[in-house]
């Protein structure tokens, strides 16, 4: 007799965004004259950048000609992008990371979800709450965790973002964790971490062998240079920190698929009689085993973003979006509702004071606005919702003009 994995019974109700889109459909299927404007899912709406396509079109042409013809490639991806990546995102900021440190994949929502199969089913995992919510599912389904009791589930350690700690969540000498996710600039609450609050971390990791997957798929909205980009700016990062990146923000690749992980050489788990092993080969065997890599094409436009007119490109669609999240920071603002984010990211969270998916249907129902209620990603986010800045601008200015009258 075949037996379903009994994990997936533990899940909470569907996936957020599933739950969002079936309202929304029920919604237009009852209305299907009202105009509605989406910014809940952070998907983007601008085309890819003009270096890419062009790229990503002598790709195609490479597959067009016997002499050009890629069959498989390797699955960690080819040489000429993680090289860009490598010098691009991580040496031109003071980083040691070489190409060899780079696996290139079809997304960063993948490899946060998938990188946890490499660790034991006992290893306690800490999030933090409001959290991207495919960090806490994958690991349900893995079956690290016990039944959901009012909202959190048994056996995870929530670390709480509220507006006291400014939504960031600091370890403390009493948290005892395996495997800790952080997301910064983050999502869903748009905070950024500074240096000093990720060298805790870090430190706090060293201490306690620990593992930190580091989400930073948000980072080319940063603005502050202050700010850290990756968290191997940090000493001692290379030793327990695995960062994943994603090319779906920036460069507009949400229906075309690239992302990339960073682990280096150094960095160390322990097998169970407690002695350290590297970590690097545990993925690359992994990643080997069940991807067959990023098709060619997609990787040549990826790499065309590394390039100066790439770079100048991707910085102009980003500012875009940012322009959009100011609008959307100041017309939430102006209504008397307490923000964050829209600065160094594209996401604003807002404190609404309200149940947050009864928020949901007021704006949906009365402004046609779709926006994702924060309690999705975790007991903390109640009260609260995300309003997201990847839209067109005409869009987000009369989406909030129509909150505005919701709201009023």
């Amino acid at each position: 007799m075949i037996r379903v994995n009994k994990n997936y019974s533990k899940l909470q109700a569907s996936y957020l965004f599933s739950n969002i889109a079936k309202r929304v459909a029920k919604f237009q299927e009852e209305n299907p004259d009202r105009e509605l404007i989406k910014l809940g899912i952070g998907d983007v709406t601008k085309p890819l950048p003009s270096t890419v396509i062009d790229a990503f079109h002598s790709g195609v042409d490479d597959m067009a000609d016997e002499n050009s013809f890629k069959g498989y490639g390797p699955e960690q991806g080819y040489a000429f992008l993680r090289e860009a990546i490598a010098a691009g995102d991580f040496q031109s900021r003071g980083c040691n990371i070489t190409a060899g440190d780079v696996f290139v994949s079809d997304g960063a929502k993948c490899d946060t979800g998938n990188f946890q199969e490499l660790f034991a089913d006992d290893a306690v995992i800490a999030v933090p709450d409001p959290v991207y919510p495919v960090y806490v599912d994958t690991n349900v389904m893995a079956g690290r965790t016990g039944q959901a009791e009012n909202g959190r589930y048994q056996g995870i350690i929530y670390l709480e973002s509220t507006e006291k700690n400014g939504y960031v969540p600091m370890p403390s000498a009493e948290l005892k964790a395996d495997l800790v996710y952080l997301c910064f600039p983050n999502n869903p609450t748009g905070a950024t971490a500074t240096k000093a609050q990720l060298k805790s971390w870090v430190d706090w990791a060293l201490e306690n062998k620990a593992l930190i997957l580091f989400d930073a798929a948000y980072v080319s909205f940063i603005r502050d240079e202050e700010l850290p980009h990756s968290i191997f700016e940090i000493e001692g990062a290379r030793k327990c920190c695995v960062e994943f990146r994603s090319f779906s923000k920036n460069a507009g690749f949400t229906g075309t698929r690239c992302g990339y992980v960073v682990l280096t050489d150094e960095c160390t788990v322990y097998d169970e009689e407690g002695q350290p092993c590297p970590l690097k080969p545990l993925w690359n065997r992994r990643h080997t085993t069940k991807f067959n890599g990023t098709s060619y094409p997609v990787q040549k436009a990826a790499a065309a973003v590394y390039t100066p007119e790439g770079q100048k490109q991707v910085r102009e669609l980003t500012d875009y979006y940012l322009e959009n999240a100011k609008i959307i920071r100041e017309g939430v603002a102006a209504l008397g509702y307490d923000c964050v984010g829209g600065d160094n990211s594209p996401y604003i969270w807002v404190k609404s004071g309200m149940d947050s998916w009864e928020a949901f249907d007021l704006l949906l129902n009365k402004a046609g606005v779709v926006i994702t209620p924060g309690s999705g990603f975790g007991k903390c986010g109640e009260g609260y919702f995300r309003i997201s800045a990847f839209n067109d601008r005409e869009k987000v200015i009369k989406a909030m003009e129509k909150i505005k009258l919701a709201l009023s």
